[in-house]
């Protein structure tokens, strides 16, 4: 369900915006990498693999979690930083009014590219995830 998921988002032909309010992570993650605009909350996760199962695959010690996830740069800060996300906001950003014109002034500037531009640039993001 997962490839197919990712194969449809790479292929639709609207602009997709994608706000990480909590955790993503694994699968899911892969399928979020499908779109043309990533944003996360300060506090939020992203990544295709969790510390711990970083750790027990690397070091056969999922008690090493701490240190697997300083290797894996997984800050918000860190992941715009590698250029795996556009933007970070603060965790109360939802509750300001000037947030939801934000989202919309980036719809806009997404949906007047073509549609060629946008999957092309879609796909290729999805390659560098």
């Amino acid at each position: 369900m997962i490839a197919k998921n990712i194969r449809e988002m790479l292929t639709l032909k609207t602009p997709i915006l994608t706000i990480i309010v909590g955790e993503a992570g694994s699968g899911g993650a892969l399928a979020l990498a499908c779109s043309d605009t990533i944003w996360m909350l300060e506090n939020s996760m992203y990544s295709i693999l969790s510390p711990e199962g970083f750790a027990s695959i690397m070091w056969k010690d999922a008690h090493r979690a701490d240190e697997a996830a300083e290797l894996m740069r997984l800050t918000p800060e860190q992941l715009k930083e590698q250029q795996v996300i556009d933007q970070v906001f603060p965790d109360d950003v939802v509750l300001d009014d000037t947030f939801q014109q934000t989202m919309a002034d980036e719809l806009t500037r997404l949906a007047d590219q073509t549609t060629s531009t946008l999957l092309t640039k879609r796909q290729a993001g999805f390659r560098k995830f």
